[in-house]
Parts: C-alpha cells; sequence; structure tokens
C-alpha cells in the first residue's frame, strides 16, 4: 500500500462524517478535502478546506455529460452540480449517454454540448482513454474539461473532482480481509466491480484484490456487468447458482441492491453478507436496516459541486485547486447512526434536474 493510498484511508473518519454543514446547504463550504499537488500525480494529497467561489462574475454555460442516470449514484452527483450551478449563478445543461456501452452517444452529446456554445465541459467518462481525442479537441478551443468521479487518462484535462477507486475498492477489500485473516477458515466472495473498461471499475478491481490477496478470502473470478439493475440481478444469480457456499457478494451500489432481494428470496439473509465500494441512498438504508454490511463513502454531492467551482475558477482565471477529493470513509452499522447523511447523499426528494437556466 503506498503512501497515499494510506493517507486516504488512515484519514480521520470525522473529517468525512461531520465536514462542517449539512451539503444541502447553500453554504455548504468550508469542506475538507484531499488535495493532490502537484495535480495529477501520484503524491499524497493534503488536507485543505475547500471555499468556492462567492458568485460568478457572468451567466457562464457549463455542460455537463454523465455515464447514465440509472442509479441513485448520479443522481446524488446531479444534486451536487445543478445546486452548485445554482448558488454560483451560471447556466447548466446536463445529458446522460444511458449506459456504460454507449461511449459514441457520450462523445456525440458532448460534440453538441460545444457546438451550441458551452464555456465548460465536466465529464463523468465512460471510458479512461475513449474520449481522449475528443477532449484534445475540445480543450484547443479553449474550453475548460473538468474529470468528474470516474476517472479520465487525457492529458488535456484542465481538473479533476474525484476520489480514488483504487482506495474505494481497497477499503471494502480491507474491511472484509479484517474479519477473514490469513491463516483462519476461507470464505467464498463473489466480486462484481461494473462495466469492464470503465477507468473507476479498473481501479477498484485493483484495490480489491490488493487488500484481499493476503488473506482468508477466496475472491471469485469478477463478473463484469453494466450497472444497471436488470444487468446486476442475473450476475449475481448465476453467481449464487454456481456456489451455494458463497459467504460474501462485494460490488457495486447497485449489485448490494439487487443482492438484497434474492438473497432474501433464496433465504439466504444472514449466511450471504453484502457489501458495496460506494455509498447511495439505497446502500445506505441498507446498512441502516441490517441488510447490508458495509460501504465506503466518497460523499458524490460534493465531488459534484467542487466540479462545478472549478469550472467557474478555471473561466475566470481564478486560483484553482485542479485535483481535490473528499475524504474516503467506511459507513457501517457501527457508525452510521453518527453520520450527517446530506454530507454524503442527496436528499430523499431529489428527482433528476437536466437543466439550470
Amino acid at each position: 500500500m503506498n503512501l497515499q493510498q494510506r493517507f486516504q484511508t488512515s484519514a480521520v473518519v470525522l473529517a468525512g462524517l461531520f465536514a462542517g454543514v449539512s451539503a444541502s446547504a447553500a453554504n455548504w463550504f468550508p469542506y475538507m478535502v484531499g488535495s493532490t499537488e502537484p495535480a495529477f500525480s501520484n503524491a499524497p494529497p493534503k488536507n485543505v478546506s475547500y471555499t468556492p467561489l462567492p458568485k460568478a462574475s457572468k451567466k457562464w454555460n457549463v455542460c455537463v455529460s454523465f455515464p447514465h442516470m440509472k442509479d441513485a449514484y448520479w443522481l446524488g452527483v446531479d444534486y451536487g452540480v445543478t445546486e452548485e450551478a445554482k448558488r454560483a449563478g451560471v447556466k447548466l445543461q446536463l445529458v446522460e449517454a444511458g449506459g456504460y456501452t454507449n461511449l459514441g452517444k457520450q462523445i456525440s452529446q458532448i460534440e453538441d454540448c460545444v457546438a451550441a456554445g458551452a464555456n465548460a465541459v465536466i465529464i463523468g467518462g465512460i471510458s479512461a482513454d475513449g474520449l481522449n481525442n475528443l477532449i484534445k479537441s475540445v480543450s484547443a478551443k479553449k474550453i475548460p474539461v473538468i474529470d468528474l468521479v470516474n476517472g479520465i487518462n487525457s492529458p488535456d484535462i484542465s481538473a479533476k473532482s474525484l476520489v480514488s477507486f483504487y482506495t474505494m475498492g481497497y477499503s471494502t477489500g480491507e474491511y472484509l480481509a479484517k474479519k477473514h485473516p490469513k491463516g483462519t477458515p476461507a470464505v467464498k466472495v463473489g466480486w462484481f466491480p461494473g462495466p469492464a473498461g470503465a477507468g473507476w471499475v479498473e481501479a477498484a478491481h485493483k484495490g480489491f484484490m490488493e487488500a484481499t490477496k493476503n488473506s482468508a478470502l477466496k475472491v471469485l473470478d469478477p463478473k463484469y456487468g453494466d450497472t444497471g439493475k436488470e444487468a446486476q440481478s442475473k450476475l449475481v444469480e448465476d453467481v449464487l447458482q454456481a456456489n451455494p457456499d458463497i459467504k460474501y457478494i462485494a460490488g457495486t451500489a447497485v449489485t448490494a441492491e439487487a443482492a438484497q432481494g434474492i438473497v432474501k428470496s433464496r433465504n439466504l439473509a444472514g449466511k450471504v453478507q453484502l457489501l458495496s465500494f460506494y455509498i447511495t441512498p439505497g446502500v445506505y438504508d441498507g446498512i441502516k436496516q441490517g441488510q447490508i454490511m458495509a460501504s465506503p463513502a466518497d460523499s458524490m454531492v460534493i465531488q459534484g459541486r467542487i466540479a462545478v467551482d472549478q469550472a467557474v475558477r478555471l473561466l475566470e482565471g481564478k486560483p484553482v485547486l485542479k485535483h481535490v477529493g473528499p475524504k474516503i470513509f467506511v459507513v457501517d452499522q457501527k457508525n452510521i447512526g453518527k453520520i450527517v447523511k446530506d454530507t454524503i447523499l442527496p436528499p430523499d426528494s431529489f428527482s433528476p434536474v437536466f437543466n439550470v437556466n
């Protein structure tokens, strides 16, 4: 485990749990984050108190592109970007590509956004490398491009608002490995990292496997698939059918949410435990109800807010932290009662917003 990963996983839990103010409030800041300097390097992030600009100097036109809006994770990021656009006083248009197999659609949506006059583009990328040519051409037009949540490898990115999904995967694997150290009886783990080829998936997979390799956990071959409920449900059903002695199902939030009903219908409650490597309202509720064991939280609402502020700062030539991410901490039944929910998730009443005028 390198210094950056150790720094993130050992961060003081209270920094994440009680980050000052409710993220749903207009004054969500200051917020404790990790800032990587130099930006886009593997240097360990430093603790920084993040405060956005009070207001934008003009009504900039910001385009935001998501892979999809099929699960509550991206709904939370939507809440972050749209609420921050309202607070900052900028115009925002959000497009979503419908799923991780639709790279071509994401590219064409972003091209349309730029053609329509976007001043800045914020991208939750479908692919770590598949958007590179597009980003190069957008950047050449002096349009800032912000990498949000998923991770993009392009050298032409202007800023990043994201956490290490390696650390998210590592945190989940470490949580399990501590329960089943090397030398104790072997237990089987079904592992569902998400859609193959996505940068965040590969990073989470690498972290999970690294954390579990020197333990009593026998991690089955990863089952890759789109983060739709139907796709994940089928994968979980297949793995349970083939491995009646399985002890854990770990994977995406959609995996954990879908598996709750499957485990219950097969009378496996208490015999098969569920974990997610990122948190959504469904996972949060599952932990609270005792149906999901644990999940790291990456405060997706804050990631969305910071991306909008980074865009405004870049457009206005103001000082900008170019590589920022909220602290990661694991939520389980022991600490969930102490967490200020709005610092990590959108309000229960929130529904998708695609335009801020």
